[in-house]
């Protein structure tokens, strides 16, 4: 048993003075006044110099792993070394659950990346669903993002599910001119990271895109059907209009991701979506695809979780950004990576929140002399991961 103290503790109802987080085992034993702390004589201290006491950071969208399994177009790394090496990085950025985001693509320009290759792909699926037996730093999940135009892949999403190796669905329509390339400036660019291209083939390739042949709406039915019977929560991509908004919810659909307009992120909110932006475009003052930028959602009341994305460094920081630079509330900031993303892929009864009973998933974060946030404590499942002192 141990107790962290002599910090600022986020619960699920404000940021409080005064209290302290008893650990034992794996879970949260109690949480304590300070005036208690006599009454656990055999339990060790840990200080968190004042800093914030918070929950383990959940992150339900970031294609992170792909780079660090593929950090050039034609470089793979073994995959094991890259799972492993990613949880280093990911558990000193504060993130205790991370949501892999494994893009199930059909063949095309965007698989010059090679980690999007189906055979890739499951292969990292399978190492995955592996670390619930193994030892590792993180609770590690999977978020398979399936492009609706992957007519081929829909049995192999269908088979992982089946299998218990997805724990959040999303669908996406990458077609130019509509969802996130709507602008087709954005699609010419987006290309351009691939490959060289020139400007007759990035016509050809929006023609062809556009006549591609999509999944059915009974496949979609389907598989959120079986993803439901699961209890796998299910979100829309890149929503883009209403229309689509009240379609996917009619498939239970819960979760807007990156919604495209402001009037649809409302509406969304309306309709009961949990809505996701990214943190990297709160850091970044406005959306790398010039779409919806975060701090307008979240100024709206239509966003309530923060996911990284493609850079896991910006969780922390954008908490901070949002309340440093914009004035919102620390403690609404806090619930946007704990317990609003638990909440929407309902593991809010084990972990996102610090409460007596639940997974002892936590971080001290302190304020450096020059206002720098710094994660110097992580504990996964009771367990201390990192400990980081700073030197002078």
């Amino acid at each position: 048993m141990y107790i962290i103290h002599n910090g600022l503790v986020v619960t699920e109802e404000k940021i409080e003075e005064d209290l302290a987080v008893v650990v034992e085992g794996s879970h949260i034993h109690s949480v304590i006044s300070t005036s208690q702390l006599a009454a656990f004589p055999e339990a060790k201290r840990i200080d968190a110099h004042g800093g914030y006491i918070t929950p383990g950071f959940i992150d339900m969208h970031s294609d992170y792993i792909e780079t660090i399994a593929s950090p050039r177009p034609t470089s793979m790394i073994d995959f094991n070394i890259s799972l492993r090496e990613a949880e280093k990085i990911l558990v000193n950025n504060g993130i205790t659950t991370m949501f892999h985001s494994l893009s199930f693509f059909k063949e095309d320009i965007f698989t010059q990346n090679i980690m999007r290759l189906p055979d890739n792909v499951q292969k990292m699926v399978d190492l995955i669903h592996g670390t619930s037996d193994d030892l590792h730093l993180i609770r590690h999940r999977l978020h398979a993002r399936f492009e609706i135009d992957n007519t081929y892949g829909v049995n192999q999403l269908i088979e992982n599910i089946e299998q218990n190796k997805v724990h959040l669905v999303s669908f996406m329509d990458h077609t130019p001119g509509q969802g996130q390339y709507r602008n087709l400036q954005n699609y010419y660019q987006a290309l351009r990271g691939y490959r060289d291209v020139s400007y007759d083939e990035v016509q050809t390739i929006i023609l062809e895109k556009q006549a591609c042949e999509t999944v059915s709406i009974e496949d979609i039915e389907r598989i959120t059907k079986l993803a439901r019977e699961k209890q796998i929560a299910v979100a829309s991509h890149d929503d883009d209009n209403i229309d689509k908004l009240n379609l996917m919810r009619s498939f239970g659909t819960t979760i807007s991701e990156f919604p495209i307009t402001l009037d649809v992120a409302k509406e969304a909110k309306k309709l009961g979506f949990h809505t996701i932006v990214g943190a990297p475009n709160v850091l970044l003052g406005k959306s790398h695809s010039g779409n919806l930028s975060a701090v307008e959602a979240i100024e709206s009341g239509c966003a309530d979780i923060l996911c990284s994305d493609y850079y896991p460094v910006a969780l922390l920081h954008a908490v901070f950004h949002l309340h440093e630079k914009y004035g919102y509330d620390l403690h609404d900031m806090f619930q946007m990576v704990t317990i609003n993303p638990a909440r929407a892929v309902q593991m809010d009864s084990e972990i996102g929140s610090i409460q007596r009973g639940k997974k002892a998933d936590l971080l001290i974060i302190e304020k450096m002399q020059d206002g720098y946030p710094m994660i110097t404590t992580t504990v996964v499942d009771g367990v201390i991961i990192t400990e980081t002192n700073y030197r002078i």
